[in-house]
């Protein structure tokens, strides 16, 4: 009896999370469009939408349109029930996000604050985030958390950043982090929260690489609907993969390292730092910036088709250079395509769909993931 009960608890568990999940997609539905495209009966659709009321998940927005007979209630998420922030921390920036259900971007700001290890430092990013929320006029009782994207590598096991070569610390414990911040805290790598982002809401669930081209370069592989973490979590890593044997040195101390020659500074190096003003000067045939991105490209299109022909998926360019790359994503297509060995004709590289803030926006959407796979 215990088990036939547990057994109806759990179908019930994922019918609701099913039909939620369902609203949050689709807009504005009604219990019989719920009925019919999830495959339950319609006094089962009608009762998880009233228990979703209840809660303040979901609002009826008034009726739908007739087709002949009564007209159904309008039903949409209450996309605003629940908020998440995104806290990204890089060496000279912090970038705060602040999120809803739908994963829309309600804030975004991006904050000079060099990093400095202690409590001095974690002290001020808490009051900075505080500030934002009070900027954006946040109701603190609906923060699920703050999500926090470190550039490093992230043991989600042992709760620890075990290193971060750009900051300079190791073995640093989550809760060294979190106790500094009025709410719960969760962490990701800041390539994994690029991906993240990326990957979100996403109906398909084939896996793409997400090749992060910032101060820094790092990767993830995300894969139906979840982030490849690998033995050591150190899964994606494709940064510190080695393009010439006695290359130009990396800053983790070896030769020849991706990082060296594809990271954003490689390109913003030459227009004091301003990676837009670089591409601007490539849209105008400046012929030093036509030279740098000729070389950067011979680099990036080798790592994109060793990663392929090792992973066989998509590649989504995202960090600084994905963002700002826009129509000149077909350079490198060129060189990629005379890489592949396969001959295969649609391009199976693009550019990130976040222009701004992905990290942060990822580091959030976790949280918000988690709280929809609860209800």
């Amino acid at each position: 009896m215990d088990k036939k009960k547990n057994t109806n608890m759990e179908v019930k568990r994922k019918n609701r999370n099913a039909v939620f999940r369902y609203i949050c997609k689709r807009g504005t539905v009604s219990n019989p469009d719920i009925s019919y495209d999830l495959k339950i009966s319609l006094p089962t659709a009608t009762q998880i939408t009233k228990e979703l009321l209840e809660q303040g998940l979901i609002e009826e927005k008034g009726e739908l349109q007739s087709t002949g007979g009564r007209r159904a209630k309008a039903l949409s998420a209450a996309v605003n029930a629940k908020l998440a922030t995104g806290l990204d921390i890089t060496r000279n920036h912090i970038a705060l996000v602040l999120t809803n259900i739908a994963g829309e971007i309600l804030q975004y700001e991006r904050i000079l604050q060099p990093f400095l290890p202690g409590e001095e430092y974690y002290r001020g990013v808490s009051q900075r985030l505080e500030e934002f929320l009070d900027k954006s006029k946040a109701d603190r009782e609906r923060i699920l958390g703050v999500g926090v994207s470190f550039p490093g590598i992230i043991d989600l096991d042992r709760e620890l950043v075990t290193s971060s070569h750009v900051l300079g610390v190791e073995n640093l414990p989550f809760a060294s982090i979190s106790r500094f911040f009025a709410y719960p805290c969760t962490f990701l790598n800041d390539a994994n929260a690029g991906a993240y982002a990326e990957g979100f809401g996403e109906e398909r669930e084939d896996p793409f690489f997400y090749l992060s081209l910032s101060n820094t370069v790092g990767g993830a592989v995300f894969s139906k609907k979840e982030l490849m973490q690998g033995k050591n979590f150190r899964c994606g890593e494709v940064g510190h993969m080695t393009m010439a044997a006695e290359g130009e040195r990396c800053y983790c101390g070896k030769k020849g390292c991706l990082d060296v020659y594809c990271a954003a500074g490689r390109l913003s190096g030459m227009t004091g730092g301003k990676l837009e003003r670089f591409f601007a000067l490539l849209d105008q045939g400046e012929e030093e910036a036509a030279r740098v991105w000729d070389s950067y490209t011979d680099y990036l299109a080798m790592a994109v088709n060793n990663i392929h022909m090792v992973l066989d998926c998509d590649i989504v360019l995202g960090g600084y250079v994905g963002s700002c790359m826009g129509t000149h994503l077909q350079d490198l297509w060129i060189k990629v395509a005379e890489r592949n060995t396969f001959g295969e004709k649609e391009p199976y590289v693009r550019v990130c769909n976040y222009q701004v803030g992905a990290a942060a926006l990822g580091a959030a959407l976790k949280l918000v993931e988690s709280f929809v796979s609860q209800v």
